[in-house]
């Protein structure tokens, strides 16, 4: 069973957490967001958030809309 994170008023199936420093290129200090594009579309993520030192490739959790039936 994969974690369940809770963001705002949203939430998130995180499919994968990887160090931010995988996605730096030589001599940059900051992440390169292709890269993280990138990799979000490849293992099938529809959101990324980030942490200090993470990002968590998260699915999201859609809300569920209620109907009343008639009795």
């Amino acid at each position: 069973m994969k974690p369940i994170y809770k963001h705002g008023d949203s939430a998130y199936i995180i499919i994968r957490t990887l160090p931010i420093d995988r996605f730096f290129k030589k001599d940059n200090e900051q992440p390169d967001m292709e890269l993280v594009k990138a990799y979000r579309d490849w293992c099938g993520a529809d959101h990324v958030l980030r942490d200090n030192t993470h990002f968590m490739f998260c699915e999201t959790i859609e809300d569920i809309e209620w109907e009343e039936l008639d009795s």
